[in-house]
């Protein structure tokens, strides 16, 4: 058998040089090279007939048009270096250098609106394109290559992405924010933006991210891919008795194709997942520690299908759709909650959008996009018993959680380009219609709350309280947000970009929120290795129907809560001491403004000796009408409640405020070589607020002033970086890492001193999450190899890509790795994925109650090493 087994694997090796060495033998004997040049928009959409010139050394010259996905095939070229120059109606022309090596390459080039050109005279001075808003100056790319190199679980992925930009980041698929992120086969490249002053910005956040799908190809083409992880494989969790049942199974499947030749492509995608995980307990009970763990299954199935079609030359239509469902059990159960807490969740969702992207005249394109969602959950706990909550040592009884939810979205955008006299402008309208139908009942069965263990054990509870009523809701939801902006050039090294946006909404009575902005670029040096930003402008924040929500329900009528003081146990009415106060609400102020942020920052980006790139911001941010719980009703000292017939009366109210500094850092080198790529970002961030959210409530509630202290996102210092690298034949590696300092949790006594019932009282002379936590790091890692084989690929599209010389005017084209031989039919790539690669135990959840037996102490970690083995079949 091992005699069979070494045949077996040398007869397979020998077959798989041979196949090596006919591939290289028929490069070395055609000596030729090909080409695929991919032409696309600033939007990312393919340009059909755009006109490729392609033109070596040796007077060698081939000129094709790009048929519908926007692609031209040369082949029977020399290897060498090649010009390539790119033409399109109504764009500007593009010319870059090229090497091309023997077998198949390929490029992509992205071409500007002509009417830029015409009207602000743009040349190919790089100080234009730096000073330009919209242009390559404070944008971070990452290709295909790049992105594959990141983790292959979709949700590990999209974690990775938010790392990388930081903090309150939007991003946007094709234009589109919400739903799930494509699978990474998908995407074409992903755009980190810095530019946030633009009007059409909703939020104050400083990096966009932009993710663009591929433009279809001429023949039909698809990934299968598979993931496997199971305990065997990882480490144990530094709080879990054992390691426990740890299993993931993934899949994915895409296809893309054409539909009809030259107009229209389809592209369609599955992925699921079949897992389960453990979660730790660590609890104080009366006979003891309790240490545990408990399974937690989940299930998800996503499905999309997004076909485009080209109108004409410039005007492209793109509809998709998406299916995505998950289900999870034990949720609610660790930490200090006990088994018997648990509660289980379903979500569906559906989302339909439509996109129509074009040139109208040769100075005008317009954007419509609109989005239809249907989103449905159902949540119910395992056991219906009465909670008991004993601060910080455990839980246990009924999760009280019966829900379901049904919520209609509806979303229409339009956005328009025009230029003329060095202006370029944009103004857009987005509306936004949603409808609720909710059916929602929380502690109906009631929650004891005890200050400690001994409290517990004398049967000598703080607080009963106990929500009651009709569970069910329904109302309507609308949101409106127009804008113009003007970006004016006043010479080639400096532009003026300046707006407003306007913003208003349904439950609100204020309608003046407009929203200026304004920002400027400059270049100072002819060279363009250095270029400045700053801006400033207001952002206001929509008041959620989430919030609404509870004013509606909680209302006294509707819903009530009903709150006993001192109450007896476990029949809260037979005490002997108890206060059974009157039915509470939630409600808003009638004098509710719609929040805002003022926000200014002043960035510079230099480029070192042609290669690096250093970029510095720094920014400040002031929250304006803020918004807070605020218990209106609570008992003043010694004269009782101002409303003695209402119990406690949480009123919504826009009066906190806050102040963030912050300074971020990036260091990019680009493509540092053909086999190497990395990147790294700092941030250094102070941020104090006043309020943890609407529903939250402050320890006193006639001192709001005391709860101004750090924000949870108070969180110094965040590092990540990113490394790619190419080690041998088709074996690569890459690396991620990312580090933060600790995080702020409050600290409190454990009682109700102040009567108000919310046992969040804090000692004297403690302010609000004045407690820190612990730093955290992480390295993960990606090993993969793979390799192709049958005939060679009709579209060189799974082939290497030529390296691209970037002239500065230029700066713009993507470029890519060095080529490989993967200019075969099929491919197939074997991948191993670890997180946590050194099992760094990273504490979370601090205990700030002083009552607890923890006090002071973590009580879970995140996940230790975890490994992930799966392959990847490209056909």
């Amino acid at each position: 058998m091992f005699r069979r087994g070494v045949c077996a694997k040398t007869l397979g090796l020998t077959i798989i040089l041979v196949m090596a060495s006919g591939a290289g033998l028929a490069q070395t004997s055609g000596g030729g090279a090909s080409l695929q040049v991919s032409v696309v928009d600033p939007g990312g959409a393919a340009i059909v007939a755009a006109r490729v010139e392609v033109s070596g050394r040796r007077n060698e010259k081939q000129t094709l048009s790009t048929g519908q996905q926007g692609e031209a095939h040369f082949t029977s070229l020399a290897p060498g270096v090649f010009k390539i120059r790119v033409e399109a109606e109504g764009f500007e022309p593009r010319v870059l250098d090229a090497s091309l090596k023997a077998g198949a390459n390929r490029v992509k080039v992205r071409l500007e609106v002509a009417r830029i050109k015409e009207e602000m005279l743009i040349t190919s001075d790089i100080r234009e394109r730096l000073t330009d808003p919209r242009g390559i100056a404070f944008t971070t790319v990452l290709t295909e290559e790049q992105i594959a190199q990141l983790p292959d679980d979709p949700e590990e992925f999209e974690a990775v992405i938010r790392q990388m930009a930081g903090p309150g980041a939007v991003i946007r698929v094709n234009g589109f924010a919400g739903g799930r992120l494509p699978p990474k086969s998908q995407i074409r490249e992903i755009r980190f933006r810095l530019n946030p002053y633009a009007a059409e910005n909703h939020d104050a956040s400083l990096i966009g991210v932009d993710i663009y799908t591929k433009p279809g190809g001429d023949a039909w083409h698809g990934t299968l891919n598979f993931g496997f992880r199971d305990e065997a494989l990882g480490a144990r969790n530094a709080f879990a008795p054992v390691r426990g049942p740890d299993q993931y199974r993934r899949f994915g499947l895409t296809l893309d194709g054409p539909l009809w030749a030259n107009r229209t492509s389809l592209f369609l995608s599955a992925e699921g997942a079949s897992s389960f995980d453990s979660k730790t307990i660590v609890a104080a009970l009366p006979e003891g520690p309790f240490n545990d763990i408990i399974r937690r299954p989940s299930r998800t199935l996503n499905i999309s299908g997004r076909v485009e079609h080209a109108l004409t030359n410039s005007h492209t239509l793109r509809a998709e759709y998406q299916r995505n469902g998950r289900r999870q059990d034990n949720l609610g159960v660790g930490d200090f909650d006990l088994p018997e807490r648990a509660y289980w969740t379903e979500h569906t969702e559906h989302i339909f959008r439509f996109s129509d992207t074009g040139l109208l005249t040769r100075k005008l394109v317009n954007e419509t996009r609109f989005q239809a969602r249907w989103h449905s959950a159902e949540s119910d706990s395992a056991t219906r018993s009465p909670a008991l909550i004993v601060l910080n040592a455990f839980s246990r009884g009924g999760a009280q959680v019966r829900s379901e939810r049904h919520i209609r979205d509806l979303e229409l955008a339009d956005n328009i380009d025009f230029a003329f006299d060095g202006h370029a402008m944009k103004a857009g309208i987005l509306l936004e219609a949603k409808r609720y139908d909710t059916s929602e009942l929380r502690n109906g069965d009631g929650t004891f709350v005890f200050a400690g263990l001994d409290a517990f054990s004398a049967a000598r509870p703080t607080t009963f309280s106990r929500r009651s009523g009709e569970p069910r809701v329904a109302f309507a939801h609308y949101q409106l947000g127009w804008y113009f902006q003007d970006d004016f050039r006043l010479g080639k090294s400096f532009t003026l970009n300046f707006g407003v946006r306007h913003e208003m909404q349904s439950h609100l009575g204020d309608r003046n929120n407009f929203a200026p902005r304004v920002g400027i670029a400059w270049s100072p040096f002819a060279s363009g290795t250095t270029t400045v930003r700053a801006g400033a402008g207001l952002f206001y924040d929509w008041f959620e129907s989430d919030y609404f929500e509870h004013t509606l329900r909680v209302d006294g009528r509707r819903q009530r809560d009903a709150v006993v003081r001192n109450p007896g146990f476990p029949d809260p009415l037979s005490g002997g001491t108890e206060i059974l106060l009157p039915p509470g609400r939630i409600q808003s102020d009638p004098d509710l403004r719609m929040p805002y942020v003022g926000q200014a920052s002043v960035g510079v980006e230099r480029r070192l000796w042609d290669r690096f790139q250093l970029r510095a911001n720094y920014f400040y941010q002031r929250g304006h009408h803020l918004l807070r719980g605020h218990n209106i009703n609570a008992p003043m000292p010694g004269r009782g409640r101002p409303d003695p017939t209402a119990g406690n009366i949480l009123q919504i109210e826009s009066g906190a405020g806050s102040a963030t500094h912050g300074l971020n850092l990036n260091l990019n080198p680009g493509q540092f070589s053909r086999r190497f790529y990395w990147l790294v970002n700092y941030s250094l961030l102070k941020s104090v607020n006043e309020a943890d959210g609407p529903l939250s409530l402050p320890a006193d509630n006639f001192n709001l002033g005391a709860e101004r202290g750090p924000s949870p996102l108070d969180i110094r210092h965040r590092l990540f970086a990113l490394t790619n690298l190419k080690l041998v034949k088709e074996i690569q590696l890459g690396m991620f890492f990312h580090a933060n300092s600790a995080s702020p949790y409050n600290v409190t006594t454990g009682f109700d001193d102040n009567g108000d019932t919310v046992s969040n009282d804090r000692p004297a002379g403690v302010g609000r999450n004045s407690a820190r936590g612990a730093a955290h790091w992480e390295v993960s890692t990606r090993l993969s190899w793979g390799f192709g084989f049958g005939l060679p690929s009709k579209t060189g599209q799974k082939a290497g890509r030529p390296t691209v010389t970037r002239s500065r005017g230029n700066a713009d084209a993507l470029g890519a790795l060095s080529p490989d031989a993967s200019d075969k039919r099929y491919r197939l790539q074997f991948y191993a994925q670890a997180y946590n690669l050194f099992n760094r135990t990273n504490l979370i959840n601090f205990t700030g109650v002083q009552t607890s037996p923890f006090f002071g102490r973590a009580t879970s970690a995140l996940h230790g090493r975890r490994i992930e083995i799966g392959t990847r079949f490209t056909f």
